[in-house]
């Protein structure tokens, strides 16, 4: 079973352990923080979640912070990856299917414990459907590597 980066800032903290005791039967974690409801800024937490997928060491990641917005916009500032903010099953699922997000980005004081845990494992269990959806994401990369020299 291949382990899944995981990190939080503070307001994501609760959340992270509810996910992980919830999917800890069919997932493995790498946590890679933060490790109390202390004070923790949420670009920390994005950059090593997402260098570690960048660097090849997991396959896929979860990052929590309050809303899930500005630990995405943080994630999604080391070239190649693509985290998505999810705030609904159908938005989870597709980021995987349409998009090959490799992050999803959840906030705890937006969805519910038992929903998360319902939007990682549509995430976790979606690939790439291809076809038309290959040239959007070739074109995300061009726009990528066209500002990120």
């Amino acid at each position: 079973m291949a382990t899944i980066a995981i990190g939080n800032d503070h307001a994501g903290y609760a959340l992270k352990l509810q996910l992980m005791e919830m999917l800890k039967d069919e997932f493995e974690f790498t946590d890679y923080g933060c490790y109390s409801a202390e004070r923790y800024d949420y670009p920390d937490a994005a950059e090593a979640v997402a260098t570690a997928i960048k660097e090849g060491k997991h396959e896929r990641g979860i990052l929590i912070c309050g809303s899930g917005i500005g630990i995405s916009i943080a994630a999604n500032k080391v070239p190649g990856i693509r985290a998505a903010a999810c705030q609904s099953f159908f938005a989870a699922k597709y980021c995987r299917l349409h998009n090959d997000a490799q992050i999803i980005c959840l906030g705890e004081r937006i969805t519910g414990p038992g929903e998360a845990a319902d939007m990682v494992r549509a995430f976790l269990g979606g690939e790439l459907e291809g076809g038309r959806h290959l040239g959007r994401i070739e074109k995300i990369h061009a726009i990528e590597a066209k500002y990120f020299k």
